[in-house]
């Protein structure tokens, strides 16, 4: 019981205060949670109960089964834009359908510990996924400032005014709750001419009921569905993956990636069983989340359970929320979410860094996919990876009896060009060649070395190599073509 107590209190909440800062930072996440998923339903042609439901689902089960505390896991934009095709060409159903496969794939992809692939996501390219999707989402706010009457932005800037102002004086209330509570006050009595939640479109009324898709169970279906659902899982867990590593960053602590991947694929078998379409974490309410004090899964539980009693029993009310009130949150994220440091940092890191993170942010914005941002920047961490691997390599040459080349450095498919161009026709001379303080990493550098042996050898040159470390002999003994490393090629002892 101790034990059970103790997880308890480490996992949802320690104490009364730490409880009240859960609750209100989920409230806020959930009040920023509803225009959100109503434009992520349109995105993907589907009625808005469709994206309300899931992230009422995908929140409640990811603060149980998830791997990181205080992220918000709901209907995004980045899986809303992939099933669009799915749903005119096939109907709703098969969206259904699809997000159940998709939860699947994550939780196979969890048990094969995909997770571990964030380890090859480099720093700049973090830096760049963050700033890009900061810039999304201001420019996902520029629709509701077009078009407009000056209360709008009257109104922007007075929630602004509250949400950074507030804090100066008290933080018992996360300031972006206080915003939209007097906000809409405001609205309500004064009858200004602002756009409110209501017209982004109609709430759905009640709560949602379990069902299954209305689809046949064939080969068929699963061949239309399979291809939304690898790509649904990927770009989930991808977006999902770089949100925990920067909420890890924010709150200074680690999570569960692994549980973390299963988590996502059980909220979305969850939400596809009420309706719902798929999701993935969501840095911009992560963000809000833990500004506005979140530490705790029970954030995410309360943002979740509290959107799913607005919409059945405060329905009326929340349509009546002013749009400007929401947007002016959204904007604070946006400016929260960048990384100003990233500028004056454009000068002090390495050039090869600041253009990884500038192709990130570059592709990011031009696509509008998160997925091929980031590809794009792994990519290109890649090849400058393996170019800099590939200037740590040298070959120096003494001449006598025998001639002696002394290799030092990576030889792998990057840099056998310049060690194979390093050796010179020796006219049947003896030649040692040195590998003591080389290492051969790939199939490349051993047919590199072939290539070098056989050379010498068709110019009459007895060759010996010496040195080579344990891995190097095993690649060499499996695939050279020349004299395998045995005690006469002087096996080096590593």
């Amino acid at each position: 019981m101790t034990s059970f107590i103790s997880h308890f209190r480490s996992a949802w909440c320690a104490d009364a205060g730490e409880a009240r800062r859960e609750i209100l930072a989920g409230v806020v996440v959930a009040l920023a949670l509803i225009p959100e998923a109503i434009g992520f339903s349109i995105i993907a042609g589907v009625d808005p109960r469709v994206g309300l439901y899931a992230s009422i689902a995908i929140a409640i089960v990811v603060s149980l089964l998830g791997g990181r505390p205080a992220m918000i896991s709901a209907a995004t934009a980045a899986v809303a834009v992939l099933v669009t095709p799915l749903v005119r060409d096939h109907g709703v159903d098969y969206l259904f359908a699809a997000t159940i496969l998709m939860g699947l794939v994550q939780i196979v992809a969890g048990l094969l510990r995909l997770d571990l692939l964030m380890q090859f996501v480099s720093r700049s390219v973090i830096t760049g996924f963050v700033n890009a999707l900061a810039i999304l989402i201001f420019m996902a706010q520029l629709p509701q400032l077009t078009g407009v009457t000056w209360h709008t932005y009257a109104m922007v800037a007075a929630a602004l005014a509250i949400i950074y102002l507030l804090p100066r004086v008290t933080k018992a209330v996360p300031s972006p709750l206080v915003a939209i509570v007097v906000l809409t006050i405001v609205a309500i009595w004064s009858g200004m001419p602002v756009r409110t939640v209501g017209d982004m479109g109609r709430l759905p009324e009640g709560l949602p009921s379990l069902a299954l898709p209305q689809v046949p169970l064939t080969w068929e279906t699963l061949r239309i569905i399979l291809p939304f659902s690898l790509t649904m899982a990927a770009v989930g867990l991808l977006e999902s993956m770089l949100t925990a590593q920067i909420v890890d960053d924010m709150t200074d602590t680690d999570s569960d990636k692994r549980r973390e991947c299963m988590g996502q694929g059980g909220a979305n078998i969850a939400a596809a069983l009420v309706g719902g379409m798929g999701g993935c974490a969501m840095i911009g309410q992560s963000v809000i989340n833990v500004t506005s004090g979140g530490r705790k899964r029970l954030s995410t539980f309360v943002a979740g359970a509290f959107l799913l009693f607005l919409l059945a029993v405060l329905g009326p009310v929340v349509g009546r929320i002013p749009m400007p009130a929401l947007v002016a949150v959204m904007v604070m994220v946006s400016i929260g979410t960048f990384s100003w440091n990233s500028i004056a940092n454009l000068r002090r890191h390495p050039p090869t860094s600041s253009v990884v993170m500038l192709v990130t942010v570059a592709v990011v914005v031009a696509t509008r996919d998160l997925a091929q941002g980031v590809a794009a920047g792994v990519l290109l961490s890649g090849i400058f990876f393996a170019g800099k691997v590939r200037r740590m390599f040298a070959v120096e040459r003494t001449d006598g009896v025998p001639v002696r080349y002394q290799v030092r450095g990576e030889i792998f498919f990057a840099s056998v060009d310049r060690f194979t161009r390093a050796f010179v026709a020796e006219a049947g001379r003896a030649v040692v060649i040195d590998v003591s303080t080389a290492h051969f990493w790939d199939i490349s550098g051993v047919a590199a070395l072939d290539k070098v042996v056989a050379r010498l050898r068709r110019d009459g040159s007895v060759v010996e190599v010496i040195g080579y470390d344990r891995a190097s002999a095993d690649l060499v003994d499996r695939f050279a073509l020349h004299d395998k490393t045995g005690v006469e090629l002087g096996l080096a002892p590593h």
